[in-house]
C-alpha cells in the first residue's frame, strides 16, 4: 500500500523563533565577554600556581627521598654495630639476621669490604626468594665490584644495580669505622614505596645520579636499562649551573613543553628531577574557560527554555492537534491526546481524544484500509470488474461444538463461543493481511476474504499465490494453537477448518445504501468460491482450489487433482485440486501425509449424497 505524502505548512519565522534568536545574541555576547576576561586573568595565575607547586612537590620529593636513604643508612649502620658487639667482628647470628630482615623487608643485602679482601656479604634470603632472584647473584655482584665502591668522606654514593637484575635495585654506598680499620659499607635494596609515590599525580618525579643515570623512575624500563638521561635540557641545565635547586621550561625531543624542577641531595651524588608537561598546568586554564562556557550554555539553555515555554503555551496544543489529524489520516484512529489546559485549546483537545476513539471503536467493525482509501478517493463510488482470488472459509462441527458449549456452560456459552471464535478469527485474519489480502466479512464461523481487488500485489498470478500462502499460513496456525489446547476440553475444543479458492473476474466496488456501504466482490467466481469451500469435506480435504486459480500458480505448488464436480449453474464439471504443500517446502509431500497430519479420514465418495438440496455439486465417478 503505497504511503500517503503529507504536507505541512512552513513558518518562516516564529515568535518563539524571534525571540530565542535575540535573546541568545544577548546573552552569548556578553557571557563571552566575561569569559574571555575571566580566562585571560586567570592564566597568568594558575600558570604560576602551577610552577610552585611543581616545586614544592620536587623538594618535598627530595625529603622523601633523602630520609629513606638514610634510614637505610642507618639501619644497616645498627645492625654492623649489633654484629661488632655481639660475636665481634661482623660475626653471624641467625637470630638476629632474621630480626633485621623481618623490619627492613626491603634490604636485599649488605656487602662490607675491609682493606683489599673479599668482601663479607649478608644476603636476605626472604628477599630473593620472594622476588624469584638468586642470592648468588648478589654475591657475584659485589665481587666483580671490589675496590670499585669508595665512597667520598662523609658522603653517600648511589648506583643503579637493576640492569644486572632486571630488578628494581639501589645500591648505596658509605663508608664505616670497623672495630679494626675504616669499611666500606655497600646496601643494595629496593624502595618500592618510592616508586609508586614518584608516579602519582600530574607531576612526574625521578631520581638520577649526577651523571645523569636513572636510579628510580615511574617507568620502570628506564630503571632495568640503566638509561642515562643527561642530554635532557633539564639535567644539562643542573650539570652546567652547579646549584642545588632550580626550575626552568624545557622542551623535550617528544616535542612536548615542561615546567621542570631539580633537587640535589646534599651528601649524594643524586638529584631529584620533578617535571609537568606545559598542557596539563593550562588545561586548569582550559578547565576554567570550558567551566564559564557551559555556564554560559546553561544559562542560555535556561533562557531559550522559558521563552520556549511562554511561546508555546498555544503552538503547542495546536501541533499536538494537527499531529493527530495527521495520524487519522494516515489510519491510526486512536490517537492517545490530553488536555495540558484549562482554556478552550484544552476542551478541544478533550473533544478531539473522544473523536479519537469512536473512530477507534469504528475502525473495528469496518475494514480500516478500505475506509482509508475512500476517503482518499482511491476507490470510487460504483463497481469496477477485477481479475481476483476468492477465499471461503468455515469450521467443520460448529454446530455441534456450539451445541456442546451450550449444554457445558449454560448461561455463559455465549460468551464462552465469542471468546473462542475471536482468538480464532484473529489469527486467520493476521494471515489475510500479512499476504495483502481483505477481510469482506465474517458470516458466522465463515471468513471471506479476497486478493486482487481493494490492493493488488502486481498481478493475478501472485494475487492467487498470496491466497493460497494464506491459506497454508491459517493450517500451521490452527496446528499450533490446537498442540496448544488440552484434549478434550470443552471450553477451548480443536478447530479443522475447510478453504475453497477461486480466481476470476468479478465486479468489485462500494454496495449499500447512503446510510451503510460496504466494500465488497460480487459475481460467479465468488459463488464458486463458497461452493467449493463446501467440497472439503466430502473430499477429506482442508484446502481446495478451482481449475482457474490452478492454471495460475499450480507449478509452485503441490496438489492432487480430485474428481471433477458438476457445480449447479455450470455446465460443464469443474476440475478441483488439492492444496497439500508449496514445492520445496518442510512438511506433506502427499495427500495421504495431509489427513494424517491432520486427522482427516479417508472419504468414501461414493457414499456423498449428491441429491441433497443444500449440496450444490455433484461429484463424477468413485
Amino acid at each position: 500500500m503505497a504511503k500517503v505524502k503529507l504536507y505541512k505548512t512552513r513558518i518562516l519565522f516564529p515568535i518563539g523563533a524571534k525571540l530565542v534568536i535575540i535573546i541568545s545574541i544577548l546573552l552569548l555576547v556578553s557571557l563571552g565577554a566575561v569569559t574571555i576576561l575571566v580566562s585571560g586573568l586567570s592564566t597568568q595565575d594558575v600558570q604560576r600556581t602551577a610552577e610552585d607547586n611543581n616545586f614544592t612537590v620536587n623538594r618535598r620529593a627530595g625529603s622523601q627521598i633523602d630520609g629513606s636513604f638514610r634510614s637505610v643508612q642507618t639501619a644497616a649502620l645498627l645492625y654492623l654495630e649489633m654484629l661488632d658487639r655481639d660475636r665481634g667482628t661482623l660475626g653471624r647470628s641467625p637470630e638476629l639476621d632474621n630480626y633485621f630482615f623481618n623490619h627492613n623487608q626491603g634490604l636485599a643485602a649488605i656487602a662490607v669490604f675491609a682493606g683489599s679482601g673479599e668482601p663479607v656479604l649478608i644476603a636476605n634470603e626472604q628477599f630473593f626468594i620472594s622476588n624469584d632472584l638468586d642470592a648468588a647473584q648478589a654475591e657475584s655482584y659485589f665481587m666483580d665490584r671490589t675496590g670499585s665502591f669508595v665512597p667520598p668522606d662523609a658522603n653517600i654514593r648511589l648506583f643503579n644495580a637493576s640492569p644486572d637484575f632486571q630488578f628494581p635495585l639501589t645500591v648505596m654506598v658509605f663508608a664505616r669505622q670497623g672495630r679494626q680499620e675504616r669499611e666500606t659499607v655497600a646496601v643494595l635494596f629496593a624502595l618500592d614505596e618510592l616508586s609508586e609515590t614518584f608516579g602519582t599525580g600530574a607531576n612526574t618525579s625521578f631520581l638520577i645520579d649526577l651523571d645523569g643515570t636513572v636510579l628510580i623512575h615511574p617507568d620502570t624500563d628506564l630503571v632495568l636499562g640503566g638509561a642515562n638521561i643527561s642530554a635532557l635540557p633539564i639535567v644539562a641545565a643542573m650539570q652546567e649551573a652547579g646549584d642545588n635547586n632550580r626550575q626552568i621550561s624545557f622542551s623535550s625531543g617528544d616535542g612536548i613543553t615542561y615546567f621542570g624542577a631539580y633537587y640535589r641531595l646534599s651528601t649524594m651524588n643524586a638529584a631529584v628531577i620533578t617535571t609537568i608537561p606545559h598542557g596539563v598546568v593550562f588545561e586548569a586554564v582550559q578547565s576554567i574557560t570550558r567551566q564559564n562556557i557551559f555556564l554560559t550554555l546553561a544559562v542560555l539553555l535556561i533562557a531559550i527554555v522559558f521563552i520556549w515555554f511562554f511561546s508555546k503555551t498555544i503552538s503547542n496544543p495546536v501541533r499536538a492537534l494537527t499531529g493527530a489529524a495527521l495520524q487519522i489520516e494516515q489510519g491510526e484512529f486512536e490517537v492517545e491526546l490530553s488536555p495540558k489546559t484549562h482554556d478552550e485549546l484544552g476542551l478541544l483537545t478533550e473533544s478531539f481524544g473522544k473523536m479519537s476513539a469512536a473512530l477507534g471503536i469504528f475502525g473495528r467493525f469496518t475494514n480500516r484500509d478500505i475506509a482509508l482509501r475512500a476517503m482518499r478517493g482511491d476507490i470510487k463510488p460504483g463497481g469496477l470488474p477485477k481479475h481476483a482470488t476468492i477465499f471461503f472459509s468455515d469450521i467443520r462441527g460448529f454446530t455441534e461444538k456450539s451445541e456442546n458449549f451450550t449444554r457445558t456452560f449454560g448461561e455463559e456459552a455465549s460468551n464462552r463461543i465469542v471468546l473462542w471464535l475471536n482468538e480464532y478469527f484473529t489469527r486467520m485474519v493476521e494471515c489475510v493481511e500479512k499476504t495483502g489480502g481483505v477481510v469482506d466479512k465474517f458470516i458466522g464461523d465463515a471468513v471471506m476474504a479476497h486478493w486482487g481487488t481493494a490492493f493488488t500485489a502486481g498481478s493475478p498470478e501472485k494475487d492467487a499465490f498470496n491466497c493460497v500462502n494464506a491459506a497454508l499460513m491459517m493450517r500451521d496456525a490452527l496446528i499450533e494453537m490446537n498442540a496448544r489446547r488440552v484434549e478434550n476440553d470443552p471450553g477451548n475444543p480443536g478447530i479443522r477448518i475447510g478453504c475453497g479458492i477461486n480466481t476470476g473476474i468479478v465486479t468489485a466496488g462500494q454496495i449499500g445504501s447512503e446510510q451503510r456501504m460496504e466494500y465488497t466482490v460480487i459475481g460467479d467466481p465468488v459463488n464458486l468460491a463458497s461452493r467449493t469451500e463446501a467440497l472439503n469435506k466430502p473430499l477429506g480435504t482442508d484446502i481446495l482450489i478451482t481449475e482457474d486459480t490452478w492454471n495460475l500458480v499450480g507449478d509452485t505448488l503441490i496438489t492432487e487433482e480430485m474428481p471433477p464436480v458438476s457445480v449447479k449453474g455450470k455446465e460443464k464439471p469443474v476440475r478441483m485440486f488439492a492444496v497439500i504443500n508449496v514445492k520445496d517446502a518442510a512438511g506433506p509431500k502427499t495427500l495421504s501425509e495431509l489427513r494424517n497430519l491432520l486427522g482427516i479420514p479417508v472419504p468414501d465418495i461414493s457414499k456423498v449424497d449428491t441429491n441433497a438440496e443444500e449440496k450444490k455439486y455433484k461429484i463424477q465417478g468413485s
